[in-house]
């Protein structure tokens, strides 16, 4: 492959990942771009993905010490602007992909140059929403989401965090884009800096939409949609929970507990444009598998 003609790139970080959900995540990446530059990074105890990664093109590099999501994207997003990549999709192994999906988003960048992250629209396998675009969090937030999940809904406090509101139907500015498909502008990324590999698991993704939105936009684009198997794993596992909660510390730590003015603006400004107050009553996320934007 000639490096220099690589407009854009991807990278899938594995660990234990069913290997018929990775065969038919590289199957669909590389039908809806050939040529694509991939890297399949695993994590794992055990090479069991070489095989497939050399079957799929991809480069393929083994990781049995894990160490961790951001630093193994890290090392694609290295590898890929180093062979030219102008765009690099972040995607999660348990994502599936629409044939014209990463083609559309691509164009969408190219038309908007002041743009330095995109997600799409994201639903779970029973077409039900996944409202996955967020305010930056507070932490009284977060334990109140974690903790008492009834009281955070029923308050609105969960609608307004997740903007419901604006029916996950329009092109937005989102202040916290999802890391499970994160499709960026290398230069931009690059300019900010990677991932924070202080970040093992978990946050991750919300520092770097973060520090993008300093000097580019993060946009929520509804027209294309995928599917994401979330499991929600922190709620089900207690060492996830474990990083979570680490993450979150050192997420909170770096930017600000209690005090934090940037958010506040960040996220005021966010919940305007996308026509949201505390006054109005947040609508419910739509279920249903409605694509139009």
């Amino acid at each position: 492959m000639n490096t220099a003609a690589v407009e854009a790139s991807c990278s899938i970080v594995c660990y234990h990942n069913p290997p018929d959900q990775v065969e038919r995540l590289l199957a669909s990446v590389t039908m809806a771009r050939p040529g694509m530059l991939v890297y399949l990074i695993d994590n794992s105890r055990t090479d069991a993905l070489r095989a497939l990664a050399g079957r799929a093109g991809a480069v393929y590099r083994h990781q049995p010490d894990n160490p961790g999501y951001a630093r193994a994207h890290n090392w694609a997003l290295n590898a890929a602007a180093a062979a030219g990549s102008r765009y690099h999709l972040v995607l999660n192994p348990d994502v599936q992909l629409p044939l014209d999906g990463i083609g559309k988003l691509l164009a969408y960048m190219e038309a908007h140059p002041d743009v330095g992250l995109v997600a799409p629209r994201v639903h779970y396998p029973d077409g039900r929403l996944q409202p996955l675009c967020k305010l930056l969090p507070h932490p009284l937030e977060l334990a109140v989401r974690r903790f008492f999940p009834q009281l955070h809904r029923s308050s609105g406090r969960l609608a307004r965090y997740e903007l419901h509101g604006s029916g996950y139907s329009q092109v937005m500015d989102v202040p916290a884009l999802s890391g499970c498909f994160m499709l960026m502008r290398v230069e931009t990324v690059l300019h900010v800096g990677l991932f924070d590999e202080r970040f093992f698991l978990y946050f991750e993704d919300v520092d770097l939409s973060r520090r993008v939105g300093r000097v580019a936009r993060t946009v929520f684009v509804p027209h294309v949609a995928i599917v994401h198997d979330y499991g929600r794993g922190s709620y089900r596992n207690w060492r996830l929970l474990w990083h979570h909660m680490v993450s979150a510390v050192r997420y909170f730590n770096k930017w600000g507990w209690v005090r934090d003015p940037e958010r506040g603006r960040i996220n005021a400004r966010a919940l305007r444009e996308a026509g949201l107050t505390r006054s109005r009553p947040a609508a419910p996320a739509p279920a249903e598998n409605d694509l139009r934007p």
